[in-house]
C-alpha cells in the first residue's frame, strides 16, 4: 500500500484515474489554496523523506501533538524545513510590514490576451528566474536553469515542481493573489518581523501576570507569559523560526488580514498552519499535521484504520494526521490556568484518496494513557520523553529514569488527569500508588530523595486541583453533571474547601490564590447577595437562612485561608531573614 501512496503522492502512478488537486480546489481562496497546498507539502515534505529512508525517519509519537508542546531537543538537518506566508489579497510592496524579494505573475492582463502577445511576458520570467537564483546555493544553479530557465516559476500550477528548490531557499516563502485574483509565488527570502520583547509585555501586563517597573513580577512570571503566549499559537518556546512566524500571524491577526502562515521545523517534523477564520475573532486558527505513529496499545483505532486502508505503512502503523485545536483566553480562576491551546478534532488522511475521516481518536485515548502510565512504571516503556526542558529520556529501565519519565509525563499530561472523567483518574491513583507507595521501592527511592520528591509533588498538586476543578463547576452550580441549588452548591462548596484549607496552604500557593478567587465570585454573586444576604432575616424562609449561613461560613473559611497563608508568608520571610 505505501508504495502506491507514494506513487500517487508524488504524482508517478501511471493511473489515469489520478486527480489533480488543483482540479479540485479554489486557487482564488485562502482555503482552496490552504487544502491544496496540504496536499503539496505532505507529499513533499512528509511522504518523500519517509519513504526515502523508512528506518531512520523520525517518526512523530501521537503525545507530541498534545498541548502543551514538548520542547526539541534535536534538529534533523535532512529533513525538509520552511516557512511561508499566504495573503489574499495582491501584494502592495512598499506598503507590506515584512521583507521578500518579490516575483511577479505575467498574468498582468486580462484572460482574453495570450502569453504570446504580452510584451512583459519573457522579461518578467527572466526576471522572476534571476531573484530565485540568485538564493540559491551555488551548488543547485545549473539544475535549476536547466529545468525552469523557461517556466513561469510564479504559477500555482508549478509550484510542486519548483517546491524542492523552494527547501533550499533560507527564509519565508510568499504567496498572494494576482489581478485575476488567483494565487501565485509572489516572493521568495521572506523575513517575518519578531517584536517579541514589546508582544510579551503588553499580553503579560492584559493579563495580570506583569506590572509596569516591577522586575520580580517579570522575573517570576516570565516564562509562564512566554509559553502560554508561544501556545497560543501552537508552539512550544523554540526556534526562531517558529518564533518569528506565530508573532507575525498574531499581528496579521491583529491587522484584519485574511491570511495562512505555515511552518515546517526541522526538529518537530510537524506542519504547522496559523490562519485567519470568520469565527476565530481573538487568535488566528492553528491545525498541524504530521506522520504519526499509532500507539500499539490503540487496537480498536488501528483495527478500524487497517479496515479503511487509512495507513501509510501498516507495519509500522503510521498514519498522516491532521489535528485542529481550540485556544482559550487566560483565565487567573481556571484551576488549569496554564491551559493555552486544547484538541478539537483529529482528522487521519487516506493515503491514496485524500479523504479526511474524523471519527478516529488517535491521539486523546484516555485508555491507552493508562495503559502507557502502567507501562512506565513497570520500567517497559521504551518511548522517549524530555525531562525539565534539556534532558531527553529514552527508556525506563532503571528508577532514576523512571522518575524522570514520570515527571515530565506527569507534567505533560497535567491538565488531562484534572479535567478528565473520576474513572480515568481512578485508574491513574491506582498505578501510580501502585509504584510510588510499593515497599519494596522504599530503598531505592530514599537513593533518589529529590527525584522521588519532585514526583510526589507533582502528584500531589494534581490531586488538590482536581478538587478545585469541582470548586470551579460549583461556581457555576454544577456538580458532577447536574444542576444544583444555591443551597446545595454552598454546602458542598463549604465541605470540599474545609478538606482542602489544611492541604493545599502547605504547598501550592497558586491554588490557594485561585480558591480565594472562585470563593471570592461566589460570595459576589449579585444575585445571591440581593435575594438572600441583604433581605433582614425575618423575611427568609427557612430555605432562605440555610442559605445565608452557609454563606457566612464560606465568608470564614476564606477568612481562614487567607490567616494560614498570611502566617506562612511570615514565616517564610523569617526563615529568609535568618538565613542572611
Amino acid at each position: 500500500m505505501w508504495q502506491e501512496a507514494f506513487s500517487k503522492y508524488t504524482g508517478e502512478a501511471c493511473d489515469t484515474d489520478t486527480v489533480n488537486p488543483q482540479d479540485i480546489y479554489d486557487m482564488r481562496s485562502l482555503d482552496g489554496l490552504r487544502l491544496h497546498l496540504d496536499h503539496v507539502h505532505i507529499k513533499n515534505c512528509l511522504l518523500r523523506p519517509y519513504f526515502e529512508n523508512r528506518n531512520q525517519y523520525p517518526l512523530v509519537d501521537d503525545r507530541e501533538l498534545l498541548p502543551s508542546f514538548e520542547v526539541d531537543l534535536y534538529e534533523y538537518k535532512k529533513l525538509p524545513g520552511f516557512s511561508m506566508v499566504a495573503l489574499e489579497r495582491p501584494l502592495n510592496f512598499f506598503q507590506e510590514i515584512f521583507q521578500f524579494d518579490i516575483l511577479h505573475s505575467p498574468r498582468l492582463l486580462d484572460d482574453s490576451t495570450t502569453e504570446a502577445a504580452c510584451p512583459l511576458f519573457e522579461s518578467i520570467l527572466k526576471a522572476n528566474i534571476e531573484t530565485f537564483e540568485s538564493r540559491l546555493p551555488k551548488r543547485s544553479h545549473k539544475e535549476f536553469l536547466s529545468e525552469f530557465g523557461n517556466i513561469d516559476i510564479s504559477a500555482i500550477e508549478n509550484y510542486d515542481r519548483i517546491l524542492p528548490h523552494l527547501l533550499e531557499i533560507e527564509r519565508a516563502q510568499v504567496m498572494a493573489q494576482d489581478n485575476t485574483g488567483k494565487f501565485y509565488l509572489a516572493g521568495v527570502f521572506g523575513s517575518f518581523p519578531s517584536d517579541l520583547d514589546n508582544e510579551l509585555k503588553r499580553f503579560g501586563i492584559r493579563i495580570g501576570k506583569f506590572k509596569p517597573g516591577d522586575n520580580l513580577l517579570y522575573e517570576y512570571n516570565r516564562l509562564f507569559v512566554y509559553t502560554f503566549l508561544m501556545e497560543l499559537h501552537g508552539f512550544p518556546i523554540v526556534s526562531e523560526r517558529r518564533t518569528s512566524s506565530a508573532l507575525f500571524a498574531r499581528r496579521l491577526h491583529r491587522m484584519g488580514e485574511k491570511f495562512m502562515v505555515r511552518v515546517l521545523g526541522q526538529s518537530d517534523r510537524t506542519i504547522t498552519s496559523l490562519f485567519s477564520h470568520a469565527k476565530a475573532k481573538h487568535y488566528p486558527r492553528v491545525e498541524k499535521i504530521a506522520l504519526v505513529q499509532v500507539s500499539k496499545d490503540n487496537k480498536d483505532t488501528i483495527a478500524e484504520l487497517k479496515k479503511g486502508g487509512f495507513f501509510v505503512d501498516e507495519k509500522k502503523r503510521v498514519v498522516i494526521l491532521k489535528v485542529k485545536y481550540r485556544q482559550h483566553k487566560f483565565n487567573p480562576e481556571n484551576v488549569r490556568e496554564d491551559r493555552a491551546l486544547s484538541v478539537y478534532e483529529q482528522q487521519v488522511i487516506h493515503p491514496i484518496t485524500g479523504e479526511c475521516a474524523s471519527h478516529f481518536n488517535v491521539i486523546k485515548d484516555a485508555s491507552s494513557m493508562t495503559i502507557l502510565l502502567n507501562d512506565i512504571v513497570r520500567g517497559e516503556y521504551t518511548g522517549s520523553i524530555v525531562y525539565k526542558r534539556n534532558e531527553l529520556i529514552q527508556d525506563t529501565e532503571t528508577h532514576e529514569r523512571r522518575l524522570k519519565f514520570l515527571f515530565a509525563w506527569l507534567s505533560k499530561h497535567q491538565r488531562r488527569i484534572i479535567g478528565y472523567s473520576d474513572e480515568f483518574y481512578s485508574g491513574v491513583v491506582k498505578v501510580l500508588d501502585s509504584y510510588l507507595l510499593a515497599p519494596d521501592n522504599y530503598e531505592p527511592f530514599n537513593e533518589l530523595t529529590d527525584l522521588y520528591q519532585e514526583v510526589w509533588s507533582k502528584y500531589s498538586y494534581i490531586q488538590q486541583a482536581r478538587k478545585l476543578k469541582v470548586l470551579e463547576d460549583l461556581r457555576e452550580r454544577k456538580y458532577r453533571g447536574k444542576k444544583i441549588s444555591y443551597l446545595e452548591m454552598l454546602q458542598t462548596m463549604h465541605e470540599i474547601m474545609n478538606e482542602l484549607k489544611f492541604e493545599i496552604v502547605n504547598y501550592f500557593d497558586k491554588l490557594v490564590e485561585t480558591a480565594l478567587k472562585i470563593g471570592d465570585r461566589v460570595l459576589n454573586d449579585s444575585y445571591l447577595i440581593r435575594k438572600y444576604i441583604s433581605c433582614p432575616e425575618e423575611d427568609l424562609t427557612p430555605y432562605g437562612l440555610d442559605v445565608k449561613k452557609y454563606y457566612g461560613r464560606i465568608v470564614m473559611v476564606l477568612d481562614e485561608f487567607r490567616s494560614i497563608r498570611k502566617s506562612r508568608s511570615l514565616y517564610e520571610e523569617g526563615s529568609v531573614s535568618g538565613l542572611v
